[in-house]
């Protein structure tokens, strides 16, 4: 009699689980870039719009100022947010960084829209304004780390940036559902508005924080960091070890970051200055806001596809000097009140300028560093040097206070900023075709 015995079933080929690991990791980004950057971009326009109204009434002309620095105060925990992420990540591993980071900042977000205003409770309604603001500083000081970190060592050879951009398409969708909530909320008449209608867009958070878990939870630890750990080469104290190997790196990136000033300047500042100054209707610069983040949804892919093939820094550098020089053109049409202008010149900075450094920038920062810190060097370097773009809108509102409401400072504080970045980046190693395990301090 013969007996056949059955084949045990084959396990899924390494390949495929990784390029499934791979899409799952760029879309856990995808919808954890849209939650911070969502909840983000609606305390900006609460802030510009509506906040010196509810928490700060009683101060007169400086009420927009305090405003527009609470925006800029979770820039200020953002670094420690980094230093957290990046010794926890790159002890404890990549997925619970990302998990971690989207609890913090959704619980936060929705609190904010519970909050009582200043007629009601006094000093503390803007004092625990700032708490609640602090802790979304800390979430977003660790998302763009873990999250590139986690795409970038799951990610193809040869299409890492394609990958890791899709986070900051996330970003940008982000972006455009804030504004599209706001724009809902601002044709309420302006009792509703300042009573509950600015609440929704921070309670309509919990949406995308449902999406975004489910998705998270489905996420293995890429292999890059899974051998480290199995071999015991995991880093006991990963910022220390940073500090020793990749000191220059860290500093390299502090003032690399200072290409998203942009980022604030432009639709933060400008949305505040084409208001209050120039008498434009919010809705008005809301929409331009809209068509460059539109617009970015397709453009920044096609840069982070060109860095793939061409290199990191030449995208970055020609997106800072497109940034520096379109700036001034957008801030002229702005103080014109000149409404074609303003679409060219938000196309020119957003979509353009900013796109290309957007697109490259997470992938190439999180490249210069070793699998055994690089959360931590990332996470480090990016949010030391992106507390000048939080307090950016802030700055320049004083200092175009003090020359007659100018927009001038604006376009100054911008191409200084650029400028430093893209210098940095030229002084960095080009790393698109460096191997995965390769990349970081060849010392280790």
């Amino acid at each position: 009699m013969t007996t056949t015995t059955e084949a045990p079933s084959s396990p899924k080929p390494a390949g495929k689980r990784s390029s499934n690991q791979a899409k799952r990791s760029s879309l856990a980004g995808f919808f954890g870039g849209a939650l911070e950057y969502y909840d983000m971009y609606i305390y900006a326009s609460a802030s510009a719009l509506v906040f010196s109204r509810v928490f700060f009434p009683d101060s007169g002309a400086t009420g927009l100022l305090l405003s527009l620095a609470t925006y800029g105060v979770a820039y200020l925990a953002r670094p420690l947010g980094g230093f957290l992420a990046g010794h926890f990540g790159d002890r404890l591993g990549r997925k619970n960084v990302m998990i971690a980071t989207l609890l913090v900042m959704g619980i936060a977000t929705f609190l904010i829209g519970c909050l009582p205003a200043y007629d009601t409770v006094g000093i503390l309604a803007p004092i625990l304004l700032v708490v609640l603001r602090l802790a979304q500083g800390l979430s977003v000081g660790g998302e763009a780390a873990g999250s590139t970190s986690l795409t970038l060592e799951h990610a193809p050879e040869g299409k890492r940036g394609l990958y890791t951009s899709w986070m900051l398409n996330g970003i940008w969708v982000g972006y455009i559902l804030a504004t599209f909530a706001f724009l809902a909320v601002a044709t309420l008449p302006e009792d509703q508005l300042l009573s509950w209608g600015w609440r929704l867009p921070f309670w309509m958070s919990a949406i995308i924080v449902v999406f975004g878990l489910i998705i998270r939870r489905t996420i293995e630890e890429p292999e890059a960091f899974t051998d480290k750990k199995a071999n015991k080469e995991i880093a006991r104290a990963p910022i220390s070890e940073l500090l020793r190997h990749q000191p220059l790196d860290v500093v390299r990136v502090i003032f690399a970051a200072l290409l998203i000033v942009i980022s604030s300047v432009v639709p933060v500042y400008g949305l505040t200055y084409a208001t209050n100054v120039i008498g434009i209707p919010s809705s008005t610069m809301l929409w331009a806001a809209i068509f460059g983040y539109a617009t970015a949804l397709i453009s920044q892919p096609l840069f982070a596809k060109l860095s793939d093939r061409i290199g990191r820094k030449p995208v970055l550098i020609a997106g800072n000097l497109i940034g520096a020089a379109s700036v001034w053109q957008f801030f002229w049409a702005v103080s014109q009140a000149n409404i074609p202008m303003i679409y060219l010149g938000v196309f020119l900075c957003i979509t353009i300028g900013f796109g290309c450094a957007n697109a490259v920038y997470p992938v190439f920062f999180s490249e210069m560093f070793n699998v055994k810190f690089r959360v931590s060097g990332m996470a480090i370097g990016l949010q030391i040097g992106i507390v000048l773009s939080g307090f950016a809108p802030s700055i320049i509102q004083a200092l175009s206070t003090a020359n007659d409401n100018a927009w001038w400072p604006a376009c100054v504080f911008t191409t200084a900023a650029c400028l430093i970045s893209a210098i940095a980046i030229s002084t960095a190693r080009e790393t698109h075709k460096v191997p995965l395990d390769q990349l970081g301090s060849r010392n280790l």
